[in-house]
């Protein structure tokens, strides 16, 4: 089928890689490529994070962990690198580590590796794993699903959604990071509410964080947010502490209360996955080829 994907970000793109592959032809079309989508923003760390419901995040996470697993071993040019590290104060019930093999539990903290994505190195290798196999990719806005010449549509727009099919239901949990160069070996979690303190070492750098503010729209950077961040990450892993700053940035996570993937007509929507796009992304691409296809895929 000629299958339009709306939306240029980690969750279409790998929609567009999947459905490249299962035969279809594909065009994509993003009101902004890689460096300035929402996913040029994410931390990378595989973490089901402000996604539900629990049952369906899950499968998604599990089979996406194994596709990057995948990817860190076979693929390298992909971004993709396990890390191990700690979360701190973990949630009592760890309904989302299935796919972990090394995970360690002891008194307020919990150890294990999961892949982590560079996202200036990985979304670029999304697109020409898209173009390489056939497909397109345009830079451009679309007001109007109906109106593409298209078989099938995937709506993979994020945040942009709630403008574009009216969903109300979405909303913005604002994010703050600063990008460090290298300096970091293992990964560092602690959740606070809306002040959620992190250290994701990437390879090429470090990313630090951060905040998690629902309804916040802004995406300036604060200067004193960041002076925290800073100081925060700098205390719980002293090696960065002199690293180079190279970047604060602001990102808005796509909330709702439950992820949205079904198919409405001839549109497959795709959108709602909070703080877990990367996390999820191989899986819902798998169900949206079966939504696009009509019969479940070989996984």
């Amino acid at each position: 089928m000629r299958v339009t994907v709306v939306g240029a970000g980690v969750i279409g793109l790998s929609c567009a890689v999947r459905l490249v592959e299962a035969g279809h032809g594909v065009s994509v079309i993003g009101r902004e490529r890689t460096s300035g989508t929402t996913s040029a923003v994410a931390g990378g760390f595989w973490f089901p994070y402000l996604a539900e419901p629990r049952d369906r995040v899950t499968a998604w996470a599990a089979e996406t962990f194994g596709e990057l697993a995948r990817l860190a071993e076979e693929e390298p040019e992909a971004g993709v690198r396990m890390v191990h590290g700690t979360q701190h104060n973990p949630e009592a019930d760890l309904w989302w580590a299935a796919p972990l093999t090394d995970l360690t539990v002891t008194e307020g903290r919990a150890e294990f590796t999961a892949p982590i994505a560079e996202m200036p190195v990985y979304l670029p290798w999304l697109e020409r794993r898209v173009t390489e196999a056939g497909g397109s990719i345009t830079t451009g806005t679309v007001d109007d699903l109906a109106s593409l010449d298209a078989d099938v549509v995937v709506n993979a727009t994020g945040l942009g959604s709630r403008e574009l099919v009216g969903d109300t239901s979405l909303y913005p949990v604002q994010g703050q990071i600063v990008v460090l160069g290298p300096g970091a070996t293992e990964e560092w979690l602690e959740a606070d509410g809306d002040a959620p303190s992190y250290v994701f070492p990437r390879g090429g750098d470090t990313v630090i964080g951060g905040t998690s503010v629902p309804h916040a729209w802004d995406q300036s950077p604060d200067p004193r947010t960041a002076e925290r961040i800073l100081a925060d990450a700098s205390a719980a892993v002293p090696e960065i502490a002199n690293a180079d700053v190279r970047a604060h940035l602001v990102g808005l996570r796509p909330a709702r209360p439950s992820v949205r993937l079904e198919r409405e007509g001839r549109v497959v929507h795709c959108y709602g996955h909070g703080g877990a796009g990367v996390t999820l992304s191989w899986g819902c691409a798998a169900e949206v080829v079966e939504l696009v296809s009509g019969q479940p895929t070989q996984r």
